[in-house]
C-alpha cells in the first residue's frame, strides 16, 4: 500500500477532530474524502501532510512510518499539499510560485516547468504575472502545478473546486484525472461529492471524525443514503 493512515486520532486542545481514522491509498488511485463540513476531511490531509500532531495511531508511506517526520520531509519523501484556499504568493509571479514548489530540489526544472505549462496553458500566458492578480480558477491551477513541481508521489488536494465557476470545476478535476493517469497517486479532499465519487477509484465518508462508510466510488455515488445526505437526493448523476 503507497498510503496508510492507521487508526489515527488527533486533537485541537481537548476536542477530538480525528477519532481513529483509517484511510488506505494504493498506487495510482484517486481516492476522495467526503462529508458535511466539520467532519474532519482538512484536518485528515494537514494530518498527512505534518501540519497536524497524531495523538494516538500512525502513518505509513511505502511502508515507512512517518508519523513524527517533520512536514518539509515529507515533502521529500513524496507527499505534496495543494492546501484549502489555494494559499498563492501573491507577489510572486506564476514562475516563481512555481519555482517556490520546486525548493526541496537541486535538479533540472525546465521539464517540470513545462509539463505545468501543458496542463495549464493559461498559466503559460501568465507566468510573469503576479500570482495575487489571478482569478480564483488560475489560483487553483497555480496551486496545483506548484505542488507538482515537488514530483509528488501522492497530491494532497483539498477542496480544489472551492468558490469556483462550473466550467472552470469541470476544467479542474479533468487535469486531476490527467495528472493522476501520468503516473501521480491523488488523495482528494472535496465538499462537491458528486464530482469527487464521480471521479474517484475509492472513497471514504466522514462524520464527526469517524470514516463511517467506504467503497469505490461509483458504489457511493448511486448509493441512495450518501446521495440523500450530500447530494441532495439527485439520482440523475
Amino acid at each position: 500500500m503507497l498510503l496508510e493512515i492507521d487508526d489515527i486520532s488527533v486533537y485541537y486542545g481537548k476536542i477530538a477532530a480525528l477519532k481513529g481514522i483509517s484511510v488506505d491509498v494504493a498506487e495510482g488511485e484517486i481516492v476522495a474524502l467526503i462529508g458535511a463540513n466539520g467532519a474532519g476531511k482538512t484536518t485528515t490531509l494537514k494530518t498527512v501532510s505534518g501540519l497536524r500532531a497524531v495523538t494516538k495511531g500512525a502513518i505509513r508511506l511505502r511502508g515507512q512510518d512517518i508519523t513524527r517526520v517533520p512536514g518539509h520531509k515529507r515533502v521529500a519523501l513524496g507527499l505534496c499539499q495543494a492546501p484549502e484556499g489555494r494559499g498563492v504568493f501573491p507577489g510572486l509571479t506564476v514562475l516563481e510560485n512555481l519555482y517556490m514548489g520546486a525548493y526541496i530540489r537541486k535538479d533540472e526544472l525546465k521539464a517540470d516547468i513545462d509539463r505545468v505549462f501543458t496542463l495549464f496553458p493559461r498559466l503559460a500566458e501568465r507566468k510573469d504575472q503576479a500570482g495575487g492578480t489571478l482569478s480564483g480558477g488560475e489560483q487553483q491551477m497555480l496551486a496545483i502545478g506548484r505542488a507538482l513541481m515537488a514530483q509528488p508521489k501522492v497530491l494532497l488536494l483539498d477542496e480544489p473546486s472551492m468558490g469556483l465557476a462550473p466550467k472552470v470545476i469541470q476544467l479542474i478535476f479533468q487535469i486531476i484525472k490527467e495528472i493522476n493517469e501520468q503516473g501521480v497517486t491523488v488523495l482528494l479532499v472535496e465538499q462537491n461529492a458528486s464530482q469527487a465519487l464521480a471521479l474517484a477509484d475509492r472513497a471514504y465518508v466522514l462524520e464527526t471524525g469517524r470514516v463511517v462508510r467506504s467503497a469505490t466510488g461509483r458504489e457511493l455515488l448511486h448509493d441512495p443514503s450518501v446521495r440523500a445526505a450530500y447530494l441532495g437526493g439527485d439520482v440523475s448523476a
